[in-house]
């Protein structure tokens, strides 16, 4: 059995996967982006060992910032696991809140490996990335604001010559799972997603990412919670202000968390959670699993 969860920062996807592991005596297996790099706990929302209760983990602190990481690497990564446990009969808890990364992982998506070359866009304006990735495939349906896509559609023709497409095998499912999703109110979300930010810089969110930014550390830049820090370090904004910076993007990535899974996994049984009485969440899952 496959059981995948999805879901914001701060709603309960780490603490459903532990009771549900412990249930089903499962493996779990992180698809998260950010939480594959070492030196990225707090600022990725990483579990903590003492959290994990004897429970084994995959793709967690797999990687560092300084090593080339790609999704295609994730993918191989990633099936290769799953393979694993599924030969020994193993039970696996998928918790991610990339939705592409899932997708790759779990869909029939097909991904090469890339070149080694690496490219730099920070001249490039999006408006400069709309035209080249028009140029290339004029049909690509890539927005200009949605500048990662851009990045990557880009960089994936220069390393491979080949055009990132929506081919319909991207919906077949590689494997067989049941997709959980956990949501609430937007009101009560933001709550969430305050409290967890606040509590990240309680548990030393600064003192890490400055760290990272004076070891020069790649890529911090783009990470939710250490880009919005960066000005800070180079006294172009107040503490305060990158701490509401973080609030925000981490908010604006919430809702595009939303709309991906609802346009990409259609099949998603959703879960209103109870954030007072996380126990009947955990319930009512268990009660639809079986």
């Amino acid at each position: 059995m496959i059981i995948v969860i999805v879901g914001p920062t701060g709603i309960g996807k780490t603490k459903l996967s532990i009771e549900l592991a412990k249930k089903y005596n499962a493996e779990i297996i992180n698809a998260d982006s950010v939480q594959i790099y070492k030196e990225v706990n707090i600022a990725s929302a990483k579990i903590k060992p003492e959290e994990m209760e004897n429970i084994p983990h995959h793709m967690l602190s797999t990687k560092s910032l300084k090593e080339k990481s790609t999704i295609y690497d994730f993918q191989k990564e990633g099936r290769k696991i799953i393979d694993k446990l599924l030969q020994e009969n193993k039970n696996i808890i998928i918790v991610g809140g990339s939705g592409l990364y899932l997708k790759a992982l779990l869909y029939d998506y097909e991904l090469e490996e890339e070149k080694n070359e690496e490219y730099d866009y920070s001249a490039y304006t999006n408006e400069d990335l709309k035209k080249i990735a028009d140029e290339i495939y004029e049909n690509n349906g890539i927005h200009i604001n949605n500048r990662k896509r851009l990045v990557r559609f880009i960089t994936y023709y220069k390393k491979t010559g080949k055009i990132i497409t929506d081919k319909t095998n991207k919906n077949t499912k590689k494997y067989d799972f049941k997709l959980i999703g956990l949501t609430t109110d937007r009101e009560t979300l933001t709550i969430q997603i305050n409290k967890r930010v606040d509590e990240m810089i309680k548990e030393g969110l600064i003192e890490e990412v400055k760290n990272l930014y004076i070891q020069k550390y790649p890529k911090i830049d783009t990470i939710i919670g250490c880009k919005e820090l960066i000005p800070y370090f180079e006294n172009k904004t107040t503490l305060n202000e990158a701490i509401e910076n973080i609030k925000k993007d981490t908010k604006k990535y919430l809702k595009r968390q939303y709309t991906w899974y609802n346009n990409q996994m259609k099949d998603i049984k959703w879960f209103t959670v109870d954030i007072n009485n996380f126990n009947s969440t955990i319930k009512e899952v268990i009660q639809y699993l079986k």
